[in-house]
């Protein structure tokens, strides 16, 4: 049962109103001033003069509708600019209350699924159900959030789920990659310029195209100093083009990603650090896809799948040996570099062909063949399982550093996970007659 805090100065008013929404299967409680609870509720009702001055920062946490005692049309479209998922004019009917309260939560709805849908994060692992997590409880707010992570890892993916989460996701999402701009056209690409030419619209730079929305920047640690302050001005709600010495308001999500170590370069004086803090509230960080060896095959299936239908490709599927190539191999390049090896086995097969490992085209080196027995996605609850079973079922026929190599590690990290694990290692006579007869 939905919980209504009703916010109302006029007591009679108030509980009439409350009295109709709980007659009518809501939970609802009424209150003179806005109370520090009424953030635990699941929809906030409110009078125009005790919520517009706190709306922007309640409405990242709470579904609110504006009840105004004289409203206006510039107050209602402010209201709706601050967050505001409705603005109604007193007297309100309670069915009219209750169509709003029902319309704020379809239009939640509707952005959770297309984040989901649209932008989807494969992967039952443990770090890929609590990074759904935390764009579930991030994406609707307007934190910052620095996503890290190796190249391919899938980074403006997760930017792009939180902006589709969030309230900005029916204005534009710009993107902007730090790294291939050059260093003394990217203020004025970001910024704008006062004087401009033909080429700049207006003097419009991406800050101002993403008005309402959320800009990207990808590869934020590439950002010149002097770029760099400029991006605090905008964190303050203002913009300053390149060649003003005036600022302009802005209303702009900040998403960032980079594959360097900020803290590194903040101790090395190339890159600020009170911006850093600012752009930082929160931090995801996803790992290379060699960590998460047992999403790989459920990942392959989702990008076969997509390519298959895109390129109008029927009946394909993975062999076995395909299979274990894929949860062998370290992918240097990440997701990215699966999806195009993907696309290119399928490209190369005929309708119905079992795509194999030389499809492929994985080369695995010749100390790391692929295991034995290829282990289906049931069978891969966590990457600690798939470490558990391989050690278990292979420690008698190998040595420590043949298992080392086959999984991809060192044998330092090998003995720090059977200690951790609680594996521990056997002496068989078969390793040591293994031993004797190599060296006479």
């Amino acid at each position: 049962m939905p919980n209504v805090m009703i916010i109302d100065s006029d007591p009679i008013r108030g509980q009439k109103l409350t009295e109709a929404l709980t007659a009518r299967g809501l939970g609802a409680q009424h209150a003179q001033t806005l109370p520090d609870t009424a953030i635990n509720a699941d929809y906030l009702v409110a009078l125009n003069n005790l919520i517009m001055d706190r709306l922007t920062v309640l409405a990242k946490s709470i579904p609110i509708i504006v009840i105004a005692e004289a409203g206006s049309i510039p107050e209602a479209v402010a209201a709706i600019h601050r967050g505001a998922q409705d603005y109604l004019d007193l007297p309100v009917e309670p069915d009219q209350l209750i169509a709003s309260i029902e319309r704020a939560n379809s239009k939640a709805l509707q952005s959770e699924d297309h984040a989901i849908t649209q932008f989807p994060l494969i992967g039952g692992s443990k770090v890929m159900a609590e990074l759904k997590a935390n764009i579930g409880k991030v994406g609707p707010t307007d934190s910052t959030v620095v996503i890290t992570g190796q190249s391919g890892t899938g980074k403006e993916v997760v930017a792009r789920a939180l902006h589709a989460s969030s309230a900005r996701s029916g204005a534009p999402m710009i993107t902007v990659n730090c790294a291939t701009v050059p260093a003394n056209l990217i203020e004025a690409e970001l910024f704008g310029l006062e004087q401009y030419d033909t080429l700049h619209e207006q003097g419009r730079g991406l800050v101002e195209a993403a008005e309402g929305g959320t800009l990207f920047l990808d590869e934020v640690a590439d950002l010149p100093e002097t770029a760099q302050a400029r991006l605090l001005h905008v964190l303050n709600g203002e913009n300053r083009r390149v060649g003003s010495s005036t600022t302009t308001p802005i209303n702009v999500r900040i998403i960032s990603a980079t594959h360097r170590d900020l803290g590194e370069l903040i101790a090395a004086r190339q890159f600020r650090e009170d911006l850093y803090y600012r752009i930082s509230v929160f931090n995801f960080h996803l790992p290379p896809l060699h960590e998460r060896q047992n999403d790989v095959l459920e990942i392959a299936q989702w990008v076969l799948a997509r390519t298959t239908g895109r390129l109008n490709k029927t009946g394909l599927s993975f062999s076995s040996g395909a299979e274990s190539a894929m949860l062998a191999y370290t992918w240097p390049g990440n997701i990215r570099e699966l999806e195009n090896a993907i696309e290119r086995a399928v490209i190369l097969s005929d309708a119905n062909d079992t795509i194999t490992q030389q499809a492929l085209a994985i080369d695995l080196p010749s100390n790391a063949s692929p295991p034995d027995k290829p282990h289906t996605l049931g069978e891969l609850t966590s990457l600690e399982d798939y470490f558990v079973k391989f050690v278990q079922e292979h420690q008698d026929q190998l040595t420590e550093t043949e298992l080392a190599q086959k999984l991809g590690i060192s044998r330092k990290s090998l003995w720090e996970r059977r200690q951790r694990l609680n594996i521990p290692r056997r002496k068989t006579r078969k390793r040591g007659r293994r031993h004797d007869s190599a060296s006479s």
